[in-house]
């Protein structure tokens, strides 16, 4: 046995290297970002974010390809869907008010290598993200010009036949997010700016398409004569309501935007309202007009609202929804080159990437090498590259940011909070940061019956005349009184918050099984009947069971700032709807997947797991630590020792009582406790 042990130290210990926690600050909004954004600003971010090419460009491919008119429900489905991730990411927004956004959380709550994972996939969302949307940009743009901007370049600079490349080199992608980066190097009240003129142009041309839309609205093209409301179906809805679901992806850039928030714990979860019902809205309203405008089945889904008023015999409408759907592109390119530096100096910043990125610039209190190096290597993907092929690869990244932070909101609420070495009180933020229970301050009381009991705190020893009534109510992460009896003999003794951990990942695992089984047993895996609903029946019950027994447990209350309502119903949820839609991408796309993770594996193998702040810290030597001593007569004693290993704690306690002269404090009167 001592030999196993032995042997499975390093493994236990690399373990735990690749699973600590971030450890925040005492100060939450000490930043050397400048905190300027207000409730306004975060507001049009997301709806920036939000409200780009996909009103202008997804409205018209979903209606006419995959649902018809009933494109209006499967926008109402996907922004009811979105809510629940975006609820998640309000309450972390508002609680850890630092930049890294999905990163962040992650690094808080689950551990180190998920969290770089993570901040790993979002890097490269935003950048082909970016890249994206600057060559729609600019085939937009072109389409205007009637392609002479393509010509001018296939004719007279260069051409070629490459796999995976771009037909000919786009300049004007490339150039248009060299500007931007430009631009946002000057500093978020600039980027704030840029994004409020182009929010303002978008929503102005929005409330244009809908008033002049519904003027010409003829409610003949939702007959039985056009097709009907609903000509695919109830399957179609669905279907539509998944694709529209990525409509909703650029809320997070307001979480990612915390730490320069003025108050982050009221202009997060507003902001993040509001966009998203001002997204949903415009979302649901033009399509609306839309399919009321022309049948849905004649739309053009490359430009089908401006095609939609050209037919109407309304030209220059259409140049005005031309001139809309281009500012729209912007603020999205903005919101794009705004998240990404912020994600890259967060990881840098902790020591999982390069330090090169973690500067600030003094003056305009912004990452800039991140903006320039990172905003570059988008605008060279947009130059050479083929983004078609990689644009299923965003979504991907996204459920899974998703799916983590959903987890991560259910395994803090239920998490005790715990004082750090420098005596952090218990409502510091960071509840994740377990810090071994001799770096607290600790005291040691006896009751009635001699025994001897320790406290966290001096506070707690000042409370004890509340002790009854204390021990009458459960901790955070403990199981419910009323449970104890039917459960407390198989989960009572564990720590409190570990039940919850381990129910958490395994309403995970049945999470992916039963979508699994959905996607696939009927199709791919040709499961018999009976076969199909037993595992879909001991799967259900899984993910059942665990929502249960969460929920069996005590979680925090009275917290000042926004929490997540219904948990752990709502990230419940969230997981479940954004594993399955994961499950429906490509094989090809999850292939691309396996290979970005392989390469960041390598990355945080070679680099971010030896130069780890919080594993430098673990190397610092360690911290005094206070001890109050309750002695028989009702005096107070403190000592004061350094902090041993947990083995040592005896021991060193006792070395304390006999070798360290005790400071008597005011306390140290008799009867006065």
């Amino acid at each position: 046995m001592a030999t196993c042990a032995t042997g499975c130290a390093p493994a236990v210990r690399l373990c735990q290297r690749l699973n600590r926690l971030k450890t925040l600050d005492d100060d939450m909004m000490a930043t050397s970002l400048k905190r300027c954004l207000s409730t306004l600003d975060l507001t049009l971010l997301g709806v920036g974010g939000m409200v780009g090419s996909g009103l202008y460009v997804l409205t018209g491919t979903v209606a006419k390809d995959m649902v018809g008119p009933a494109v209006v429900i499967s926008f109402l489905f996907a922004g009811i869907a979105s809510l629940l991730a975006a609820f998640c990411y309000a309450e972390f927004g508002a609680r850890i008010p630092k930049v890294g956004s999905a990163y962040m959380f992650t690094y808080v709550s689950v551990g180190e290598i998920w969290a770089f994972l993570i901040g790993w996939n979002v890097i490269l969302e935003n950048m082909i993200g970016g890249a994206a949307v600057a060559r729609a940009w600019s085939g937009y743009l072109d389409s205007i010009f009637n392609h002479s901007i393509q010509n001018f370049t296939q004719t007279h600079i260069m051409q070629w036949d490459v796999p995976f490349l771009a037909h000919y080199p786009d300049l004007l992608a490339a150039g248009i997010l060299v500007v931007a980066s430009f631009f946002i190097s000057f500093g978020v009240q600039v980027s704030s700016y840029l994004n409020h003129i182009f929010s303002v142009i978008s929503m102005a041309v929005i409330a244009f398409i809908l008033v002049f839309g519904f003027m010409l609205a003829d409610p003949i093209n939702w007959s039985q004569k056009e097709g009907g409301f609903a000509p695919f179906g109830l399957s179609g809805i669905l279907s539509g309501s998944a694709t529209c679901f990525y409509a909703f992806v650029g809320f997070d850039v307001i979480a990612s935007s915390s730490e320069e928030a003025k108050n982050p714990q009221k202009a997060i979860p507003i902001a993040t309202a509001i966009s998203l019902a001002i997204a949903t809205t415009a979302y649901i309203l033009v399509s609306m007009v839309l399919t009321l405008m022309v049948p849905w089945h004649s739309l053009d889904p490359n430009s089908a609202l401006a095609d939609a008023f050209f037919r109407r015999g309304y030209s220059w409408a259409g140049i005005i929804v031309a001139v809309g759907s281009i500012c729209a592109m912007n603020t999205v390119l903005l919101c794009n080159l705004f998240s990404l530096p912020r994600i890259v100096y967060a990881m840098s910043e902790d020591g999982l990437f390069f330090s090169f990125f973690a500067r600030v610039n003094p003056i305009t209190k912004v990452p800039v090498n991140a903006i320039l190096v990172f905003g570059t290597l988008m605008a060279t993907m947009a130059l050479i590259f083929d983004l078609e092929a990689l644009v299923q690869f965003l979504s991907i990244g996204t459920l899974l940011a998703y799916t983590f932070v959903a987890a991560s909101v259910i395994v803090l609420r239920f998490q005790p909070d715990k004082t750090s070495a420098k005596g952090t009180s218990s409502t510091s933020p960071n509840p994740a940061a377990a810090p071994s229970p001799v770096a607290l301050e600790t005291q040691t009381i006896t009751d009635g019956a001699g025994e001897m009991k320790e406290y966290e705190s001096f506070s707690d020893k000042l409370q004890l005349v509340e002790r009854s009534e204390s021990q009458e109510r459960r901790g955070v992460g403990e199981l419910r009184a009323r449970w104890e009896l039917y459960l407390g003999r198989v989960v009572g003794d564990f720590e409190p918050g570990e039940v919850v951990a381990f129910s958490v990942l395994a309403m995970m695992v049945s999470a992916v099984s039963l979508c699994a089984v959905v996607e696939f047993g009927r199709s791919q895996l040709q499961l018999p009947l009976w076969s199909f609903v037993t595992l879909l029946g001991i799967f259900s019950v899984a993910y059942l069971g665990s929502l249960l027994l969460i929920w069996a447990h005590e979680p925090q209350r009275n917290q000042k700032t926004f929490q997540v309502p219904l948990v752990p119903l709502v990230p419940g949820l969230s997981i479940l709807m954004n594993v399955f839609l994961m499950l429906k991408l490509s094989a090809l796309t999850w292939v691309r997947f396996a290979i970005w993770i392989a390469i960041g594996l390598c990355v945080y193998f070679g680099y971010g797991i030896w130069h780890s702040k919080e594993g430098m810290r673990e190397l610092q030597p360690k911290d005094m630590a206070a001890r109050y001593v309750v002695l028989p007569s009702g005096s107070l004693v403190e000592t004061v020792q350094s902090v041993q290993p947990d083995g040592q704690v005896d021991a060193s306690a006792h070395h304390a009582n006999n070798s360290t002269t005790p400071t008597t404090t005011a306390a140290e009167q008799p009867g006065r406790t």
